[in-house]
């Protein structure tokens, strides 16, 4: 329980990756803001330690009013997860300004929102961690999905940044890269690429499972366990990393 007392905000933390992540961290003593699009998904995962408010990252106002009402019900973030986002593939060619606008707006301007909003709050405190969750499409192309990948690369250099502003503080900036990871997304992106390739959904399936370096979609619980020892004594030297959870090296 070592994490008791402290306020963590989970963009996204209704499903997936951001509910495994706000589940770990209350199970070690946390109170978690979890937020999302649903207000009904998020009511649905609340608990004594978990509560739902409705937000876009996309929405500047509402991110700084939502944000600020989660600190004045709460305390101040301790730990900010940035979790909030799409993932569509989409050739270049293809690719509209309004399909990249959209993409870089919940993936890329989210985040930097949701960070900046917290910092706030954070930065009057002793100890902080600020965690976003990119992927392995930060690190390398991911074929078929250059908006995608343009919007996971700026999150880690979004990162990388703060890390080096908040050098010496006791405030830690890292980012988590997973590769294809067993959620909802996953499910879509099996019937996306069934009909894009003319493949069965179990082969369209079977195309991410192998592009995993161990040959099997990654669990949620991996990925917050991953953010769960970021914010556990002994991290404080991890700082400015782009963590990669995919069975090996991309």
């Amino acid at each position: 329980m070592h994490l008791t007392d402290k306020h963590a905000l989970v963009t996204g933390g209704g499903t997936g990756i951001g509910l495994a992540i706000a589940q770990a961290l209350a199970g070690a003593g946390a109170h978690v803001t979890i937020t999302g699009r649903r207000q009904s998904v998020l009511d649905a995962c609340a608990s004594d330690r978990i509560t739902g408010r409705a937000m876009d990252v996309t929405d500047e106002d509402m991110v700084a009013s939502v944000i600020a009402g989660a600190v004045a019900a709460h305390g101040p973030i301790r730990i900010c997860v940035a979790n909030a986002g799409i993932a569509q593939g989409r050739a270049l060619h293809k690719t509209d300004l309004d399909f990249w606008r959209r993409t870089m707006a919940t993936n890329l301007d989210g985040a930097f929102l949701t960070v900046r909003e917290s910092l706030a709050s954070m930065r009057q405190t002793d100890w902080g961690r600020v965690i976003a969750v990119s992927s392995v499409a930060g690190l390398k192309g991911l074929r078929g999905a250059s908006a995608y990948t343009a919007s996971k690369h700026g999150m880690i250099g979004l990162i990388r940044a703060l890390s080096e502003d908040y050098l010496g503080t006791p405030y830690t900036f890292n980012a988590l890269c997973p590769a294809y990871v067993d959620t909802q997304i996953v499910t879509r992106n099996t019937a996306a690429i069934s009909e894009r390739a003319g493949v069965s959904t179990d082969e369209a399936r079977a195309m991410m499972v192998s592009a995993n370096k161990h040959g099997r979609l990654i669990a949620p619980s991996e990925v917050a366990a991953a953010a769960l020892w970021l914010c556990a004594p002994g991290s404080e030297s991890v700082n400015g990393q782009a963590i990669e959870i995919a069975g090996g090296h991309f």
